[in-house]
């Protein structure tokens, strides 16, 4: 049950990140088009994309972090003994939780500042477009500690997972 919630809400997350990207894609070749045929433009299009463009990254790391699809050295943990490369993805996954503190910290801190700031054309509020960084911050720990215990159980081994996109694009088929 739990898992099938989790599967639900990165499958919206996917929709999101389509929609933001169709999104930005109609604004800007709007803008390209209104701008050579009629010499005019829409100034909240170049800003928006630039907003959807934010979260595009932010939302697509979290779901990218949960696929396995970061690029990655691992020439060191896949030459290991199992018993190793446990350690080493405890490790590696414990400086992801350190480096999302890291951001969440700082996102946290500079909320105060943002939240007054409104963007030029759109008048939003500087929060709406970097507050984004906050849940992204958290989505990628929980997934790292979740990888982290599951290191320490002996349950979770990302050599299960896909590593070439003629795999990814064999298991999506």
């Amino acid at each position: 049950m739990i898992d099938r919630s989790i599967n639900v809400f990165f499958k919206l997350l996917e929709v999101l990140l389509v929609l933001l990207l169709a999104g930005m894609t109609v604004m800007v070749f709007a803008n390209v088009v209104l701008r050579y045929v009629f010499s005019s433009g829409l100034d909240v299009s170049e800003e928006l994309s630039r907003f959807f463009f934010v979260w595009l990254i932010f939302i697509g790391g979290v779901v990218a972090m949960r696929n396995h699809a970061h690029m990655g050295f691992d020439l060191l943990v896949s030459a290991s003994r199992p018993a190793a490369r446990r350690v080493l993805l405890f490790i590696a996954n414990g400086l992801i939780v350190f480096v999302c503190w890291l951001l969440l910290d700082g996102a946290w801190q500079q909320s105060g500042v943002t939240a007054t700031d409104r963007s030029p054309v759109t008048g939003l509020s500087m929060i709406f477009v970097f507050g984004i960084v906050i849940p992204s911050a958290i989505g990628i720990g929980i997934i790292a500690i979740h990888r982290m215990i599951g290191a320490v159980r002996g349950t979770y081994d990302p050599y299960a997972v896909p590593q070439t996109t003629e795999e990814l694009v064999e298991r999506a088929l």
